[in-house]
């Protein structure tokens, strides 16, 4: 795997707006909404403005293609109609949500962003990381996240989340084999970008996790001051 998603961590000296941009990743079943939740509610006192997101999704545009390519079935959608659709949704959240909330100095909290697109279909649909993640470079004008939170559990334990939850949309769904080639890609990016990711292991209780994914979001929002 090359290193496409290799970006320059940002940081005080090199954004160009105030906010801070966090960004949840990780395979289905991690967590991700409940953390990103909880992680909103600890930080509203000090941090009033914060903006919870989510791809595909967060804008009317967005929702509308969230139903479109999860809600259809297998085979419905082909690979490059389905990283199409991601890329629109993600600049429709880029330019009308994101982009005003960080420079205007709040937070932004995404449940999931480019690199989900490198690992679902860049390597699970084999589309190619660096075809997949230079389309959503252009559709977001180069957005990146500050921080990258990847929720790291096993397969197995993701799939029993999802199996008590039911109803499984069309990712979801794949095989193991897919979901397999997703936590290894997440695994890989994390250790391509050591200074954009925080790697928490998902296991945990919730309460143990959101303590760690405090500790990192405390530990960035110091070097960004």
């Amino acid at each position: 795997m090359n290193n496409a998603l290799n970006f320059e961590p940002n940081t005080a000296d090199n954004r160009d707006y105030p906010g801070l941009f966090i960004v949840f990743e990780g395979g289905d079943g991690s967590g991700k909404s409940t953390q990103v939740k909880l992680l909103a509610e600890a930080l509203k006192n000090t941090h009033p403005d914060i903006v919870v997101t989510r791809e595909p999704g967060g804008t009317d545009i967005g929702e509308k293609l969230r139903s479109l390519v999860l809600e259809h079935g297998h085979g419905e959608v082909d690979a490059h109609t389905e990283a199409l659709i991601f890329a629109a949704s993600r600049a429709a959240l880029a330019h009308q949500l994101i982009q005003p909330t960080l420079e205007r100095g709040g937070i932004v909290l995404c449940d999931r962003y480019i690199d989900s697109s490198a690992a679902y279909q860049g390597a699970g649909r084999q589309l190619g990381i660096e075809n997949v993640v230079n389309l959503s470079l252009w559709a977001t004008e180069n957005l990146t996240p500050d921080l990258t939170i990847l929720l790291d559990i096993p397969l197995d334990a993701g799939r029993a989340r999802t199996d008590a939850r039911g109803a499984a949309d069309r990712m979801e769904s794949e095989p193991d084999t897919f979901h397999t080639v997703l936590h290894q890609t997440f695994s890989t990016l994390a250790a391509q970008n050591p200074e954009r990711y925080a790697v928490i292991d998902g296991t945990g209780s919730i309460a143990e996790v959101h303590a760690q994914v405090l500790s990192a979001v405390h530990t960035k929002l110091q070097e960004q001051e």
